[in-house]
């Protein structure tokens, strides 16, 4: 398995949008999330869109290294965001390579944290995430914050 930027395997764009659509924004249209990935083709600092590619040349894996994933905290910077496993590669350690791959790039960009969010506590602490408190994604779902020392 590798993990490339997507802007050096574009032809997995599709499927990276399919995925963070029905994974995260599936009550709503699916452009959100192509204007996401579609932004991260054109070589800015942000966002950066992340494929995990199994041996047999399928992409099994997404995640992203984002300037904000959460309106009411923008005052938090840079985000790993968006990571999805494909079902056919649960419970391989993917997850815990693709936060990897994005620990690594925030850090040799120079920045000092990491933050994340989510809806559900116990998996992130276990990958050595400190817990940072609660917020609201839009409009007024609480969620958990997260942030790792790099």
């Amino acid at each position: 398995m590798k993990i490339f930027s997507l802007r050096d395997a574009p032809q997995f764009a599709e499927q990276v949008i399919d995925w963070l659509w029905r994974a995260f924004d599936a009550e709503n249209g699916r452009d959100f999330m192509a204007s996401v990935v579609e932004s991260s083709l054109h070589g800015a600092a942000f966002p950066v869109t992340f494929v995990a590619v199994d041996d047999a040349g399928r992409a099994v894996g997404t995640v992203g290294f984002w300037r904000c994933d959460l309106i009411s905290r923008q005052d938090l910077f840079p985000w790993l965001a968006a990571l999805y496993v494909d079902e056919s590669a649960r419970g391989t350690g993917l997850s815990a390579a693709l936060q990897q791959h994005v620990i690594d790039y925030a850090r040799q960009r120079g920045h000092r944290s990491l933050w994340l969010w989510s809806t559900f506590g116990g998996y992130y602490e276990r990958c050595g995430w400190t817990p940072a408190g609660e917020a609201l994604d839009y409009p007024d779902k609480k969620v958990r914050l997260y942030r790792r020392e790099l």
